[in-house]
């Protein structure tokens, strides 16, 4: 197993537990308007465990998912001039699903529709793996197989049977290489599940493949839970240190056979400075993935804050002529999706080289088999090191009227209006897990905003008169784009952590970094199309 850097310990912390929208319920809100089948969720099955973190509310789907049942569709023609009178509602994934029996632990990921498309093809591998140590089991087994990933969940097992995700990402690593030990795919994530998930892991392969590739783990660190330590009067994690090193492989021929791969050299410079080259653009049974490069000039890289690339994304949509739709992907649009499958490869920035970006389109929301697909650039955010501060007084609110301004802060085209506050109990969150303790009281400032940035990313402090600064958390759910394209948020909430009462009335709010979004872009490119799909002769 090859030494573990660094460098490596911060990708998995970025992979596992960055903040990002939970696009759950949006997926299954668009399946069941697409017509498409559903899988089961944690809904059935409480033990399937989702992040109690509440921080950035407003990235979550929820809001999109229900302005698109409101507006009676998910899919919309693309005529230019006028929109129709009456939204279209078009099933996607047209060839209906084979009704196969689906492995639970794939129902509990939401993979039993891949699942039923790569299946009759030959592309689910079994390595029939049961490791147990200290009473502690793993399994591994029904791999999903294709040209573009492979996708794998790693069943684990307490000593009293229950199930768990306990795997310690920082002192356990997974590779897929070559014979000679060459890693030739690179950790993505799954859209499906909010904030990575500690069981299920997505490989994406790169240009190259080998007929036989390896997939190698060496898992020894385990978190088992939380304690109360009565001495230190805190929670602690509880580790175990097991053997579970594993090792089996799989033969790529026929995932390699059943793909149409092609290269691209489409390039595009915005008047920012942000350049996007499109490499090359695969199509699997299980989806089309697009592969971009992504890297900034001098200038505009002195104004983007360190971490710009775990952070960057690209809001584009899809037409498709022959069925005369579009699809909107990214974005807080209400009718926007998100890829079902995204790489962010950071690993060449550090030598000065571009991100690597992919995303791949679920065929319930783009069908393998349109052809004539023109990708359309609508913007992209990056974080931006951008400060500015208001001064705030809480004494300047009148009690006798319920919305009265006192405070206003304006940036960058953002304005928000204050006119409220309470105080509540502060809960401090260990991350991860996460568990809630009462600690003091958090001032709770109450507003609506306007916005014509992404907000996605935006960081906040609060200093008071002796200049303590305050972590800040902003919740909301945004409502869809105003006829100038701004977000409108009548329900905004500034958290200031630990801020009560006795730290007085006066304090400075300041953004630091803005998750702006650039509108200024004009970019269109056809994407390549095919004459015929392997798997469908």
């Amino acid at each position: 197993m090859k030494p573990i850097s660094k460098d490596e310990d911060r990708l998995w912390e970025e992979h596992l537990y960055r903040e990002e929208p939970d696009a759950d319920f949006t997926l299954k809100v668009m399946q069941k308007l697409d017509e498409v089948s559903m899988e089961s969720g944690e809904d059935e099955h409480p033990f399937v465990k989702k992040s109690m973190r509440a921080h950035w509310m407003r990235q979550t789907g929820i809001a999109a998912a229900a302005v698109v049942i409101l507006a009676g569709g998910a899919w919309f023609a693309f005529d230019r001039t006028a929109e129709p009178a009456q939204p279209a509602v078009n099933a996607v994934d047209r060839l209906p699903l084979p009704n196969l029996p689906v492995p639970e632990a794939l129902k509990y990921s939401y993979l039993a529709d891949d699942y039923k498309r790569l299946k009759p093809l030959g592309l689910v591998v079994n390595p029939n793996l049961l490791i147990e140590d200290k009473g502690y089991k793993l399994k591994i087994e029904d791999v999903l197989v294709d040209r573009s990933q492979i996708v794998m969940r790693l069943q684990q097992t307490a000593p009293d049977g229950t199930r768990m995700s306990i795997l310690y990402p920082e002192m356990g690593r997974i590779h897929v290489t070559d014979e000679t030990g060459r890693e030739v795919a690179t950790l993505a994530r799954d859209t499906r599940i909010s904030n990575g998930s500690l069981d299920k892991f997505v490989f994406q392969f790169d240009k190259d493949i080998p007929d036989q590739v390896f997939v190698r783990g060496e898992l020894g660190h385990l978190k088992v839970g939380l304690f109360y330590n009565f001495a230190t009067e805190s929670y602690e994690e509880r580790d175990v240190t097991v053997d579970w090193s594993f090792k089996f492989s799989i033969d790529m021929t026929k995932a390699k056979s059943l793909a149409v791969e092609n290269s691209m050299n489409n390039t595009y410079t915005t008047p920012e400075g942000l350049k996007l080259d499109m490499t090359q653009l695969v199509r699997t049974p299980n989806g089309t993935r697009l592969d971009l490069n992504v890297s900034l000039d001098d200038e505009l890289r002195a104004k983007v804050n360190e971490d710009w690339a775990s952070y960057m994304s690209i809001i584009y949509h899809l037409e498709i002529p022959e069925t005369n739709e579009y699809r909107i992907f990214n974005g807080i649009r209400p009718d926007s999706r998100q890829a079902k499958f995204r790489l962010q490869d950071l690993s060449d920035i550090r030598n000065g080289g571009p991100l690597k970006l992919s995303e791949t389109w679920d065929p319930a929301f783009v069908t393998v088999d349109a052809k004539n697909i023109r990708f359309i650039l609508d913007g992209y955010t990056l974080p931006v090191k951008e400060e500015k501060s208001v001064e705030v007084d809480l004494e300047k609110r009148r009690k006798d009227t319920n919305f009265y301004t006192f405070a206003q802060f304006e940036q960058l085209g953002d304005e928000i209006l204050f006119y409220d506050f309470e105080y509540e109990p502060l809960m401090e969150s260990y991350d991860p897990p996460k568990i809630d303790v009462k600690e003091g009281y958090s001032l709770v400032l109450k507003g609506s905003g306007t916005f014509r940035n992404a907000f996605m990313g935006d960081r906040w402090v609060a200093v008071d008169s002796d200049g303590k600064e305050y972590p800040v958390e902003v919740n909301g759910y945004p409502d869809q784009p105003n006829n100038n394209g701004e977000y409108v948020e009548d329900d905004l909430q500034l958290k200031i952590r630990g801020f009560n009462e006795e730290k007085g009335t006066k304090f400075t709010l300041k953004r630091t970094v803005v998750d702006r979004e650039y509108r200024d872009v004009n970019w269109e490119v056809d994407l390549p199309s095919y004459n015929s799909l392997p798997w469908l002769k």
